[in-house]
């Protein structure tokens, strides 16, 4: 059973016009037409998670079309690409997740203006320059999401002080 242009734009929420632009870019490949309509093989809505995926990872779409149209004899130079892509991705996590505690700070700080608060400017500067070393002396290690909870007591303390300076 064939989809029509139209129910893969739906079922991926992609619009049509993205469609034909990866038709056109070698991406994915239409399996035929329905009167004017494009239709594809149901395999291109994985073959569009796929695309999907390494669009937001930062992968371009001629990143991604080499890595589609990869044959065995690109194994060694494919595999340091994606090794050198994974290593960039590692960088871009970081620091989300860096922007990610300056924004739970922002969050709940009560400082007035936020952008005076000395942690909120210390956690700002942190996400494209990050600490050589944490405050107790130590190097700073890499932050996972679960550890959002030990964040909170700092971001809390700076609340009450805040709340204190306030009184």
């Amino acid at each position: 059973m064939m989809l029509d242009i139209a129910e893969v734009a739906e079922r991926t929420g992609l619009a049509p016009s993205a469609l034909r632009y990866y038709e056109k870019e070698g991406l994915i490949e239409s399996g035929g037409r329905n009167g004017l309509r494009r239709t594809y093989h149901p395999d291109v809505l994985e073959r569009l998670g796929l695309i999907t995926c390494a669009r937001s990872a930062g992968f371009s779409i001629a990143e991604i079309g080499r890595f589609l149209a990869a044959t065995p004899e690109d194994g060694p130079i494919l595999r340091e690409r994606m090794a050198r892509k994974a290593a960039d991705l590692d960088h871009k996590i970081d620091q989300l997740v860096r922007m990610r505690a300056s924004l739970q700070h922002a969050a709940i700080c009560t400082h007035e203006p936020l952008v005076d608060c000395p942690d909120f400017k210390r956690a700002v500067r942190n996400v494209y320059a990050p600490e050589e070393t944490a405050s107790d002396g130590t190097a700073p290690e890499e932050t996972a999401p679960e550890e959002t909870a030990e964040r909170q007591p700092a971001a809390t303390s700076c609340v009450k002080s805040h709340a204190v300076a306030r009184s």
